[in-house]
This record gives structure tokens, sequence and C-alpha cells, in this order.
């Protein structure tokens, strides 16, 4: 069973003060009865955000089963959030179709809207986004959903070529080894390549 990263928060050290509910940027933490309560977990980004900010060491991460979270989300056509660094684990997608896509394609090919389609999409960056964090969330979402197709969609230039990697060793280390299709866009504007990668042997 996949597993996800995400806070809990020590009753008995926390002062109720609320400085975790005014850095968590995802509406993950509330006070309720003088307490701070995670209130909204599949919302949670695993970054940890919040953390820092308890001066009574009251939240930290656990690992734990994505079936003994109960309340992750499944939202008709949501096409929000679009960051893998921001996207949570626990969030259900009712598009059976995955696009990731390094994050400057949308801009550099004026036909991206339309190469997408009604799809879903992630968006990255494999030079500037923590790899172990990229990593460990698409595995949990390729391991906890089924998708009937799976597409990369990436620039010509060096450094786009780290997600097509991201993404084929992660699919390694996921118990689903699906093919995907590899789309290379061109600096000036065309599609350049497209091919089918197969799981490794």
């Amino acid at each position: 069973m996949p597993r996800i990263k995400t806070i809990e928060i020590e009753e008995a050290k926390c002062t109720g003060c609320g400085q975790c509910v005014l850095s968590c940027h995802e509406g993950v933490i509330a006070l309720r009865d003088g307490k701070a309560r995670v209130v909204k977990e599949s919302l949670c980004d695993g970054l940890g955000s919040c953390i820092p900010a308890c001066p009574q060491g009251a939240i930290h991460f656990v690992e734990k089963d994505i079936s003994t979270c109960p309340n992750a989300e499944s939202k008709k056509d949501l096409k929000w959030p679009v960051q893998l660094r921001l996207i949570s684990p626990l969030h259900r997608f009712p598009q059976k179709d995955l696009v990731i896509a390094a994050d400057c394609t949308a801009f550099a090919f004026p036909g991206f809207h339309e190469l997408l389609g009604n799809r879903r999409v992630l968006i990255g960056c494999p030079k500037f986004d923590d790899p172990t964090h990229s990593s460990w969330a698409l595995q949990t979402i390729l391991e906890s959903q089924t998708f009937e197709s799976l597409e990369v969609i990436l620039m010509e230039v060096p450094c786009c070529l780290g997600l097509r990697y991201l993404v084929e060793d992660t699919l390694e280390k996921a118990t689903k080894h699906i093919a995907f299709t590899s789309t290379i866009l061109g600096v000036d504007g065309t599609i350049k390549k497209q091919e089918l990668i197969r799981p490794r042997e």
C-alpha cells in the first residue's frame, strides 16, 4: 500500500498560538477548542512549512498508509494545483489521463493547451525542484490511482531531460510498470519528437 508524508500535531505540546495556521498556505490546520488541529489532511503538500513555525515543536512529519487517510479529495474537473511540488499525494484525480510537463512548455509552445486537451496536468522543473520530493509525490500518486495514459512533455534543452529520467526512475520504483509517451518540444515552438517509452526490463 502506498505511503504518504503528512503532519501530526502533539496536542499536549500545543499552546494554541496559531503560528502554524498562518504558515500553512494550504489550509490544512485550523484552531479548534484552543488547539491546532489537522482539518484538511488531503491538502497537505508534505513540505512542512508549519513545522519550523511552531515555537513548541509540537508538529512533526509522519508517514502513513494512504488507506488510513479517509479524507482524500476528488473534485470533478479540478485543474489545480498543477505544481508537482505542491500537489498532495492524497488528492484523487477524476481524470484518467495524466500529463507531466516541464513548467516552461506551456509558455514556449503556442499550441500547448490544444496538445493537453482535457487531460490532467502536473508541471515541474527538474533543475529547480527537489527531485526526492517530486519522485516521492509522483510515485505515491501513480501507485494509489489508475491512469489510462501518461505523457511526459519537455523542451529540447538538456536540463529538461531530467524530467523524463525522473518519471522513468519513479515508474521503476513503483509497483505499476507502465509505458508512457515522451514528447519533446522545440525552442522554435514545434513538436520535435514523440516516442513511446516502455518499462525497463
